[in-house]
Formats: C-alpha cells, sequence, structure tokens
C-alpha cells in the first residue's frame, strides 16, 4: 500500500501505490489510516492524491506541523514534480497548460478558455518509444484533476485513466515524483522514481529519468503570450 521514505521529527513522507484510496471509504482503510494504524502515531494529511496516482505524499504528525504546511502548500513553497505516461502526439511537447477548470458529466472536470482563477502545469515531454511519451510535470496551482485534465486538454490523455480517455493499462500512469521545500528553515528535497507498471519500468523511461534526476534544477519552459 504504501512505503516509508522518510522519517522526520514533524513530519513523514510515503510513496503511495497506485489504485490506493488516500481516504479510508466502504469499509477499507485509506492509506492515511494505515499509516496512523502501522506506525501507531496521529498522523494529518496537508496534501493528497488521487486514487490512481502513485507516489510521494507528506504527513503532518502535529497540528501545528499541520497548520505551517497548510500555509506552505497555500502559498505554493512547496514545489512539486509529476511523472506520467500517455499514447499520441502532443498538440505542444513541453510549456504551459492554463485555464480555469470546472465541474463536467460524471466525476470528471474540464479545461476552460477563461482564466480567472486558473489551473497552471509546466511540462516537459520525451519520446520513450512507439508512439508513447513521458511527461514531467510541474503544477503550479492545485486544482483537482488538474494533471488529468491538462494532459487531456492537450491531446494526450494519461495511460491508464478511463476516465479522461486514456488507453486502458495495468494502472494509471500518474506518479508524484518529487517534492522540494523549505521547513522550519531547513530545505529538504524528495525524489523516487515509479517501480511499478510495466510502461513505467521500461528501459526508455529509466534512461529519461536519469536526465530528470533534480527536476527543481531544470531550466523550465518560459510562459510565451499565446500560452
Amino acid at each position: 500500500m504504501y512505503q516509508v521514505i522518510a522519517d522526520e521529527h514533524d513530519f513523514i513522507v510515503i510513496n503511495k501505490a497506485a489504485d490506493i484510496h488516500f481516504h479510508s471509504q466502504d469499509g477499507s482503510a485509506g492509506v492515511v489510516a494505515q499509516a496512523e494504524a502501522d506506525l501507531g502515531i496521529k498522523l494529518y494529511a496537508v496534501h493528497r492524491l488521487d486514487t490512481l496516482t502513485s507516489g510521494l505524499i507528506i504527513l503532518a504528525k502535529s497540528s501545528q506541523a499541520a497548520a505551517e504546511f497548510t500555509r506552505m502548500f497555500a502559498a505554493h513553497a512547496v514545489q512539486k514534480y509529476y511523472l506520467a505516461l500517455a499514447k499520441g502526439k502532443p498538440k505542444k511537447k513541453q510549456g504551459w497548460v492554463i485555464g480555469d477548470m470546472a465541474k463536467s458529466r460524471r466525476s470528471m472536470h474540464k479545461l476552460l478558455r477563461s482564466t480567472n482563477n486558473p489551473a497552471i502545469t509546466q511540462f516537459f515531454s520525451h519520446s520513450v518509444g512507439e508512439g508513447e511519451r513521458l511527461y514531467l510535470l510541474k503544477p503550479h496551482s492545485g486544482k483537482t484533476h488538474q494533471l488529468r485534465v491538462a494532459l487531456a486538454s492537450i491531446g494526450t490523455p494519461i495511460l491508464g485513466d478511463t476516465l479522461y480517455g486514456g488507453a486502458t493499462a495495468d494502472r494509471g500512469y500518474l506518479h508524484a515524483y518529487s517534492l522540494h521545500f523549505s521547513y522550519l528553515g531547513q530545505t529538504y528535497g524528495y525524489t523516487v522514481a515509479p517501480d511499478l507498471g510495466e510502461a513505467f519500468t521500461a528501459v526508455e523511461v529509466s534512461a529519461q529519468l536519469n536526465v530528470w534526476q533534480q527536476p527543481n534544477e531544470l531550466s523550465w519552459p518560459a510562459l510565451k503570450k499565446n500560452e
């Protein structure tokens, strides 16, 4: 269900598996409740991941730490980086996806042309095989389904994300890859590559992740006027 990546004084960082609920539901413990039970401590969620998404989550150990992390996330002081795999040719291979988001049919969301309170996503992509691209995504906002909608909007829904038109696969190919932030004057950075999913473990993907080992140090695409 998860692995503990770091156990700090005020928080832990875990690596959630794909297809695991964040919150408890249907009588089954979610990843937060399971971590509390396993570690024997109260944990406070300060951000979340969709069920299909694997990867890094910060869980605070006290209400005071939770309040500070909540403030940091609201101020966009925590830099988050995600990996995704998708089939097809995108409308653009790198750049920005910007637009307001609204609820759509079923539990979907859609990207609008307006930018009153927009979802903002910066990204790179790289070809990793016949008709497949690996995406490195940096959200600058925290909207529900933001990255899933962003990739669907450029014509390449995430592999395994059938809600948004992605091809059927052994998992949803979205992974919270890296976190960077300063907490109480100390700098922290965590990066964990996905270890489950046939497409994520392909040789071409591994080779590109060697290039993207330090996503916070990359020269990210500049914002163009027409984006």
